[in-house]
């Protein structure tokens, strides 16, 4: 899987955590000895996690609850396992329950990644060999609750919702560390293995469900007052959210 990179913002008495991988990333939002985990990587990263939390001082089943952005297997995989394990309960937006169930699926298949440039498509096979082995064919779901309310959730860390919209259905981003970070999930990333772009940007169409309502959601980023992104794909980014969503509009014209 490579190195584990992680890194923080802190916010009086939170900190939130981005957990780095090779292929994909996950927050850890700590308040006292208490956890909120964002996201849970591939079902073969779900010991991947476990290591992140022990790294950061804490163990597993400090987890109070987690939140998933979106239902893609490299999101939702490694949360399947751990929530059976340590039977927390997992929160999303209302419209992403039935896709985390697995009612039905909007992800990346041989049809959509066909539309990849060739050029890529170097990238594309060695991305593919990374991630066969850790699970990206699993189909496994999981029963989530949805969250029924506006504003900070009641969980470590204090999560606020920010509906985003596009890249699936249900997909939701998550502002935390007191408004500093945006956990943006998919809808913005800093960087993915089929990418040659650096940098605050939207993935590539194969991978969107709806491309244009994505837009839409990264345009409503650059309102936001956060200075730090972290995303579900590529390094930490330090620096103004509203200024990398704009980048990555830019890039997508």
């Amino acid at each position: 899987m490579g190195e584990m990179i992680v890194s923080q913002v802190d916010a009086g008495a939170s900190t939130a955590y981005l957990v780095e991988t090779q292929v994909v990333n996950w927050v850890l939002l700590q308040e006292g000895t208490d956890l909120t985990l964002i996201d849970g990587g591939y079902p073969g990263q779900a010991d991947a996690v476990v290591e992140s939390i022990e790294r950061i001082g804490r163990r597993p089943e400090d987890i109070r609850g987690a939140l998933l952005t979106h239902a893609h297997v490299d999101h939702l995989g490694g949360l399947v396992k751990l929530q059976q394990r340590y039977g927390f309960d997992v929160y999303m937006d209302p419209i992403e329950v039935a896709h985390a169930r697995r009612d039905y699926l909007q992800q990346a298949n041989a049809a959509t990644l066909a539309s990849i440039p060739l050029r890529n498509w170097p990238l594309v096979l060695r991305w593919l060999s990374r991630v066969t082995p850790l699970g990206v064919l699993s189909r496994k779901g999981l029963d989530g609750i949805a969250f029924g309310q506006t504003g900070p959730l009641d969980l470590p860390g204090s999560p606020e919702p920010v509906a985003a919209h596009g890249h699936t259905d249900g997909h939701s981003a998550y502002l935390v560390a007191g408004g500093q970070g945006l956990v943006s999930g998919d809808s913005l990333v800093s960087g993915h293995e089929v990418s040659r772009i650096t940098g605050p940007q939207c993935l590539h169409g194969a991978f969107q469900h709806d491309a244009a309502a994505n837009r839409r959601a990264v345009e409503h980023f650059t309102t936001l007052d956060a200075d730090t992104l972290l995303a579900g794909h590529g390094p930490f980014h330090r620096g103004s959210v509203a200024k990398a969503a704009q980048q990555a509009l830019n890039l997508a014209n």
